[in-house]
């Protein structure tokens, strides 16, 4: 079995999300408020990554990921509360996923989406979206995401918070 994981998050997680944001996401900065918002509403959808065996028995964080349903062609700004969820969602939002560099070519990623595909048929969803930041496309698009800018024209979302070179991606899952 591989030391690496995902497992369900915790609110005692969020302290270990918080210094993993900085590290990863610099120039995407959300507050606690925010996720603590998301793992309230949709604890399905928020996992920890870890890697086990230390030598003192713990584990130790390495990564998270929160998704949460949402409307095709409308992501949610960055920092921004959701004040529920949306009774009229039709696809399942992977709103932010964060691995340390020691995490990279662990599996974890390839993990993350087999999950969202599970967490998105429990839901009742037949769609994934993301928006994808930091030149990520090239890995989005080999786990079966393609650029969707016709559903966020046609719906009228926005990825002004999200800067420069974001690409709004969906796959169908069913």
């Amino acid at each position: 079995m591989s030391p690496y994981q995902w497992r369900p998050m915790r609110a005692a997680d969020l302290p270990h999300v918080m210094a993993i944001a900085d590290l990863v996401h610099a120039g995407y900065f959300e507050a606690e408020e925010v996720f603590a918002e998301r793992l309230a509403l949709f604890a399905p959808g928020c996992r920890i990554a870890v890697r086990s065996g230390q030598a003192d028995g713990t584990e130790q964080v390495i990564g998270y990921a929160f998704m949460h349903p949402a409307r095709l062609g409308v992501p949610p700004s960055l920092n921004s509360l959701l004040n529920g969820l949306d009774t009229a969602a039709d696809c399942l939002h992977l709103h932010d996923v964060a691995l340390l560099p020691a995490a990279r070519g662990s599996g974890l990623g390839r993990e993350l989406v087999d999950d969202l595909c599970r967490v998105a048929e429990q839901a009742g969803l037949p769609m994934a979206t993301l928006v994808a930041v930091h030149a990520s496309s090239a890995y989005w698009r080999a786990a079966g995401f393609v650029e969707d800018a016709q559903a966020l024209a046609g719906k009228g979302g926005s990825l002004g918070s999200y800067g420069e070179g974001a690409l709004y991606m969906s796959r169908r899952l069913r």
